[in-house]
Protein backbone atom coordinates (compact mmCIF):
# COMPACT_ATOMS: atom_id res chain seq x y z
CA UNK A 1 0.00 0.00 0.00
CA UNK A 2 1.27 3.49 -0.86
CA UNK A 3 1.76 5.74 2.16
CA UNK A 4 0.13 9.21 2.28
CA UNK A 5 3.60 10.82 2.23
CA UNK A 6 4.64 8.87 -0.86
CA UNK A 7 1.40 9.76 -2.63
CA UNK A 8 1.81 13.43 -1.77
CA UNK A 9 5.38 13.40 -3.08
CA UNK A 10 4.24 11.80 -6.34
CA UNK A 11 1.61 14.49 -6.84
CA UNK A 12 4.17 17.22 -6.12
CA UNK A 13 6.65 15.81 -8.64
CA UNK A 14 3.94 15.33 -11.27
CA UNK A 15 2.84 18.94 -10.93
CA UNK A 16 6.38 20.31 -11.08
CA UNK A 17 7.57 22.71 -13.80
CA UNK A 18 7.45 21.45 -17.36
CA UNK A 19 10.81 21.16 -19.14
CA UNK A 20 11.80 23.87 -21.59
CA UNK A 21 10.57 23.03 -25.11
CA UNK A 22 10.60 24.64 -28.55
CA UNK A 23 13.60 26.86 -27.82
CA UNK A 24 16.56 25.37 -29.69
CA UNK A 25 18.99 27.71 -31.44
CA UNK A 26 20.18 26.28 -34.78
CA UNK A 27 17.66 23.43 -35.06
CA UNK A 28 13.89 23.10 -34.72
CA UNK A 29 12.24 21.20 -31.93
CA UNK A 30 9.09 19.41 -33.15
CA UNK A 31 6.63 21.07 -30.76
CA UNK A 32 4.00 23.42 -32.19
CA UNK A 33 2.55 26.27 -30.19
CA UNK A 34 -0.31 25.32 -27.91
CA UNK A 35 -3.74 26.77 -28.66
CA UNK A 36 -3.99 30.34 -27.41
CA UNK A 37 -0.23 30.76 -26.87
CA UNK A 38 2.08 32.94 -29.00
CA UNK A 39 5.88 32.99 -29.01
CA UNK A 40 8.24 35.84 -29.94
CA UNK A 41 11.85 34.81 -30.66
CA UNK A 42 14.80 37.18 -31.14
CA UNK A 43 18.25 35.92 -32.12
CA UNK A 44 21.58 37.68 -32.61
CA UNK A 45 24.77 36.19 -34.01
CA UNK A 46 28.18 37.81 -34.52
CA UNK A 47 30.87 35.96 -36.45
CA UNK A 48 34.62 36.03 -36.06
CA UNK A 49 34.88 38.54 -38.93
CA UNK A 50 32.43 40.91 -37.15
CA UNK A 51 29.58 40.20 -39.55
CA UNK A 52 26.31 39.95 -37.63
CA UNK A 53 22.64 39.20 -38.10
CA UNK A 54 19.55 39.91 -36.04
CA UNK A 55 16.49 37.71 -36.50
CA UNK A 56 12.91 37.86 -35.27
CA UNK A 57 10.37 35.02 -35.48
CA UNK A 58 6.78 35.03 -34.28
CA UNK A 59 4.84 31.75 -33.98
CA UNK A 60 1.04 31.51 -33.83
CA UNK A 61 -1.19 28.45 -33.40
CA UNK A 62 -4.06 28.14 -35.87
CA UNK A 63 -7.09 26.78 -34.07
CA UNK A 64 -5.19 24.08 -32.18
CA UNK A 65 -1.72 22.67 -31.67
CA UNK A 66 -2.01 20.81 -34.99
CA UNK A 67 -1.35 23.84 -37.21
CA UNK A 68 1.12 26.67 -36.72
CA UNK A 69 1.87 29.76 -38.80
CA UNK A 70 4.97 31.87 -38.29
CA UNK A 71 7.21 34.36 -40.04
CA UNK A 72 10.89 35.28 -39.80
CA UNK A 73 12.45 38.70 -40.42
CA UNK A 74 16.14 39.45 -40.57
CA UNK A 75 18.36 42.53 -40.25
CA UNK A 76 22.01 41.87 -40.97
CA UNK A 77 25.43 43.29 -41.72
CA UNK A 78 27.39 40.87 -43.93
CA UNK A 79 30.19 43.43 -44.36
CA UNK A 80 31.67 45.49 -45.83
CA UNK A 81 28.41 47.04 -47.03
CA UNK A 82 25.91 48.81 -44.79
CA UNK A 83 23.44 46.68 -42.81
CA UNK A 84 19.91 46.18 -44.07
CA UNK A 85 16.88 43.92 -44.06
CA UNK A 86 17.28 40.38 -45.35
CA UNK A 87 14.84 37.99 -46.99
CA UNK A 88 11.50 37.16 -45.34
CA UNK A 89 10.26 33.63 -44.62
CA UNK A 90 6.67 32.53 -43.95
CA UNK A 91 6.26 29.10 -42.36
CA UNK A 92 3.51 26.53 -41.88
CA UNK A 93 3.98 23.50 -39.62
CA UNK A 94 1.73 20.53 -38.97
CA UNK A 95 1.95 18.52 -35.73
CA UNK A 96 1.89 15.04 -37.21
CA UNK A 97 3.01 13.28 -34.00
CA UNK A 98 3.18 14.45 -30.40
CA UNK A 99 0.05 16.59 -30.13
CA UNK A 100 -1.06 14.73 -27.02
CA UNK A 101 2.19 13.15 -25.83
CA UNK A 102 5.50 14.93 -26.59
CA UNK A 103 7.69 11.85 -25.98
CA UNK A 104 7.91 11.40 -29.76
CA UNK A 105 7.02 14.47 -31.83
CA UNK A 106 7.13 15.15 -35.57
CA UNK A 107 6.11 18.46 -37.15
CA UNK A 108 6.83 18.85 -40.90
CA UNK A 109 7.32 22.44 -42.07
CA UNK A 110 6.98 24.19 -45.44
CA UNK A 111 8.32 27.73 -45.86
CA UNK A 112 8.00 30.34 -48.62
CA UNK A 113 11.07 32.58 -49.00
CA UNK A 114 10.55 36.12 -50.30
CA UNK A 115 13.61 37.92 -51.81
CA UNK A 116 13.34 41.17 -49.86
CA UNK A 117 17.07 41.62 -49.19
CA UNK A 118 19.50 43.16 -51.68
CA UNK A 119 21.54 40.35 -53.25
CA UNK A 120 24.24 42.71 -54.55
CA UNK A 121 25.24 43.67 -51.02
CA UNK A 122 24.88 40.15 -49.59
CA UNK A 123 21.60 40.83 -47.79
CA UNK A 124 19.47 38.32 -49.72
CA UNK A 125 19.40 35.37 -52.09
CA UNK A 126 18.11 37.43 -55.01
CA UNK A 127 15.23 35.12 -55.88
CA UNK A 128 12.22 33.44 -54.28
CA UNK A 129 12.49 30.01 -52.75
CA UNK A 130 10.80 27.18 -50.95
CA UNK A 131 12.09 25.19 -47.99
CA UNK A 132 10.94 21.99 -46.30
CA UNK A 133 12.09 20.61 -42.96
CA UNK A 134 11.25 17.47 -40.97
CA UNK A 135 11.97 18.01 -37.27
CA UNK A 136 11.76 14.93 -35.04
CA UNK A 137 12.01 15.15 -31.23
CA UNK A 138 12.43 12.12 -28.97
CA UNK A 139 12.57 12.14 -25.17
CA UNK A 140 15.28 9.83 -23.77
CA UNK A 141 15.89 8.48 -20.26
CA UNK A 142 17.87 10.52 -17.76
CA UNK A 143 16.46 13.91 -18.69
CA UNK A 144 17.85 13.90 -22.25
CA UNK A 145 16.05 14.83 -25.47
CA UNK A 146 17.35 14.48 -29.01
CA UNK A 147 16.18 16.49 -32.01
CA UNK A 148 16.79 15.56 -35.65
CA UNK A 149 16.24 17.88 -38.64
CA UNK A 150 16.31 16.81 -42.31
CA UNK A 151 15.31 19.12 -45.13
CA UNK A 152 16.13 21.10 -48.22
CA UNK A 153 15.84 24.50 -49.90
CA UNK A 154 15.39 25.43 -53.56
CA UNK A 155 16.03 29.00 -54.72
CA UNK A 156 14.82 30.26 -58.08
CA UNK A 157 17.01 32.76 -59.99
CA UNK A 158 19.36 33.30 -57.05
CA UNK A 159 21.97 36.02 -57.54
CA UNK A 160 25.55 36.59 -56.49
CA UNK A 161 26.93 40.10 -55.81
CA UNK A 162 27.92 40.45 -59.50
CA UNK A 163 24.32 39.92 -60.61
CA UNK A 164 24.82 36.44 -62.09
CA UNK A 165 21.73 34.23 -61.74
CA UNK A 166 21.15 30.48 -61.32
CA UNK A 167 18.79 28.11 -59.53
CA UNK A 168 20.23 26.67 -56.31
CA UNK A 169 19.43 23.58 -54.24
CA UNK A 170 20.65 23.00 -50.70
CA UNK A 171 20.18 20.12 -48.26
CA UNK A 172 20.64 20.16 -44.50
CA UNK A 173 20.91 17.62 -41.73
CA UNK A 174 21.12 18.43 -38.04
CA UNK A 175 20.98 16.68 -34.71
CA UNK A 176 21.09 17.95 -31.16
CA UNK A 177 21.09 16.59 -27.64
CA UNK A 178 19.48 18.57 -24.83
CA UNK A 179 20.07 17.76 -21.18
CA UNK A 180 17.54 19.04 -18.65
CA UNK A 181 20.20 19.71 -16.00
CA UNK A 182 17.72 21.57 -13.77
CA UNK A 183 13.96 22.15 -13.96
CA UNK A 184 14.65 25.52 -15.60
CA UNK A 185 18.18 25.03 -17.01
CA UNK A 186 19.18 23.11 -20.15
CA UNK A 187 22.55 22.29 -21.70
CA UNK A 188 22.53 21.90 -25.51
CA UNK A 189 24.88 20.49 -28.12
CA UNK A 190 23.75 21.07 -31.71
CA UNK A 191 25.37 19.89 -34.96
CA UNK A 192 24.30 21.19 -38.38
CA UNK A 193 25.59 20.15 -41.82
CA UNK A 194 24.58 21.99 -45.01
CA UNK A 195 25.47 20.85 -48.52
CA UNK A 196 24.44 22.97 -51.47
CA UNK A 197 25.35 25.29 -54.28
CA UNK A 198 26.30 28.91 -54.86
CA UNK A 199 26.09 31.02 -58.02
CA UNK A 200 29.44 30.92 -59.87
CA UNK A 201 28.40 32.46 -63.22
CA UNK A 202 25.21 32.99 -65.23
CA UNK A 203 23.43 29.62 -65.13
CA UNK A 204 26.41 27.94 -63.42
CA UNK A 205 26.81 26.80 -59.83
CA UNK A 206 29.58 25.46 -57.61
CA UNK A 207 29.30 23.13 -54.65
CA UNK A 208 29.62 24.40 -51.09
CA UNK A 209 29.42 22.75 -47.69
CA UNK A 210 29.30 23.91 -44.09
CA UNK A 211 29.46 22.09 -40.78
CA UNK A 212 28.86 23.70 -37.39
CA UNK A 213 29.02 22.28 -33.86
CA UNK A 214 27.36 24.53 -31.30
CA UNK A 215 27.41 24.04 -27.50
CA UNK A 216 25.06 26.27 -25.52
CA UNK A 217 22.84 26.79 -22.50
CA UNK A 218 19.32 28.14 -21.99
CA UNK A 219 17.25 28.89 -18.92
CA UNK A 220 13.67 29.90 -18.22
CA UNK A 221 11.96 32.49 -16.02
CA UNK A 222 8.21 32.28 -15.38
CA UNK A 223 6.52 35.60 -14.60
CA UNK A 224 2.84 34.84 -14.16
CA UNK A 225 1.70 33.40 -17.50
CA UNK A 226 4.74 34.81 -19.32
CA UNK A 227 7.74 32.53 -19.89
CA UNK A 228 11.08 34.19 -20.72
CA UNK A 229 13.86 31.98 -22.12
CA UNK A 230 17.31 33.53 -22.67
CA UNK A 231 20.16 31.48 -24.10
CA UNK A 232 23.70 31.67 -25.42
CA UNK A 233 25.73 29.39 -27.70
CA UNK A 234 29.13 29.33 -29.40
CA UNK A 235 28.88 27.91 -32.95
CA UNK A 236 32.24 26.43 -34.05
CA UNK A 237 33.06 25.61 -37.67
CA UNK A 238 34.52 22.16 -38.36
CA UNK A 239 35.60 20.35 -41.53
CA UNK A 240 34.68 22.59 -44.51
CA UNK A 241 33.92 25.42 -42.06
CA UNK A 242 37.14 25.06 -40.05
CA UNK A 243 38.20 28.35 -38.50
CA UNK A 244 34.72 29.87 -38.38
CA UNK A 245 33.69 31.15 -34.97
CA UNK A 246 30.59 32.94 -33.73
CA UNK A 247 28.66 33.86 -30.62
CA UNK A 248 24.90 33.37 -30.61
CA UNK A 249 22.34 35.00 -28.30
CA UNK A 250 18.71 33.91 -27.95
CA UNK A 251 15.69 35.46 -26.25
CA UNK A 252 12.12 34.10 -26.27
CA UNK A 253 8.87 35.46 -24.82
CA UNK A 254 5.89 33.09 -24.71
CA UNK A 255 2.45 33.99 -23.34
CA UNK A 256 -1.29 33.42 -23.83
CA UNK A 257 -3.15 35.79 -26.14
CA UNK A 258 -6.70 34.78 -25.24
Amino acid sequence: MTSPCTAALAVLLASGPEPIRDNSFLLEEAYNQEAGVVQHITTFQRTRGNAWNLGFTQEWPVGSVRNQLSYTLGYLDPGPESPGFGDVAIHWRYQLLGAGDPKVALAPRVSALAPVGDAETGLGAGGPGIQVNLPLSVELPGGFVTHVNVGGTHLFDAENPRGDEADLTLFHFGQSVVWHARPRLDVLLEALFVSGESVAAPGRTEDEQAFVLSPGVRWAHDVGKLQIVPGIAVPLGLGPSRGDRAVFFYLSFEHPFE
